[in-house]
């Protein structure tokens, strides 16, 4: 006999926060590509609810850098450039190196414990199965930087990689990582960071990081002078 679950309401997402996740996901993805009118009649009809919950939505967003507010004229997405995607890679690599050395000096057997266990979960994962595959890979990234005790730096490491992790779905399958061994990279990275080399494990996550911004950057600028 099947057991029926009773989820409380209280825990249930608010239209908002639907609302939020689901534009969100779009954007990042590219289902929604850079620089498109947000219209709220179409986004009514793709989400089936109403409009102010998408207004308020879209407004998150627009904190978050992934839609641009156009005066008196609603929404649309955030455009994407070369020179953006080098800020942000710029300001990523020097965030997270400042959390990543504030995380290993506070880091605890809880924090290492579930460090290894979100590493072997990315690992078995099919790179094929993108949307899951980058999801483990977000929470392997954000869980190095977790035993930082600055929610501000957390919140904006978080912010960055969203703004990163939107390229590189543009980039789609124009990515080749034939000459890498990424999984040897994740596991040096998580290796480094249970020994507590604080050097070592940064310097391996930045050049993980500008290894793969390299080849975006070389990507989106040939893009854009076709």
């Amino acid at each position: 006999m099947a057991i029926k679950m009773h989820t409380d309401p209280a825990q249930e997402p608010s239209a908002t926060q639907r609302a939020y996740l689901a534009i969100r996901r779009m954007i990042l993805i590219g289902d929604l590509p850079p620089g498109e009118k947000l219209k709220i009649e179409k986004l009514r009809s793709i989400l089936e609810m109403g409009g102010s919950p998408i207004r308020e939505a879209l407004t998150l967003l627009v904190s978050d850098l992934l839609v641009e507010r156009l005066d008196q004229r609603g929404f649309r997405t955030a455009e994407i450039s070369p020179s953006n995607f080098a800020e942000i890679l710029n300001l990523r690599c020097h965030l997270e190196e400042m959390a990543l050395r504030e995380s290993l000096s506070n880091a605890d057997h809880a924090w290492e414990d579930k460090l290894v266990i979100t590493h072997h979960r990315m690992m078995r994962e099919p790179r094929t199965n993108v949307e899951r595959f980058e999801e483990l890979h977000k929470t392997f990234h954000m869980n190095l930087l977790n035993a930082c005790h600055s929610p501000v730096l957390l919140k904006f490491c978080n912010q960055l990689y969203d703004l990163n992790i939107r390229y590189r779905y543009l980039a789609g399958r124009a990515i080749d990582y034939s000459k890498r061994d990424i999984g040897k990279e994740h596991t040096d990275i998580m290796n480094a960071a249970v020994d507590r080399d604080a050097d070592a494990a940064c310097r391996m996550l930045l050049d993980h990081y500008r290894n793969t911004g390299a080849f975006l950057e070389k990507h989106f600028s040939t893009e854009a002078a076709e």
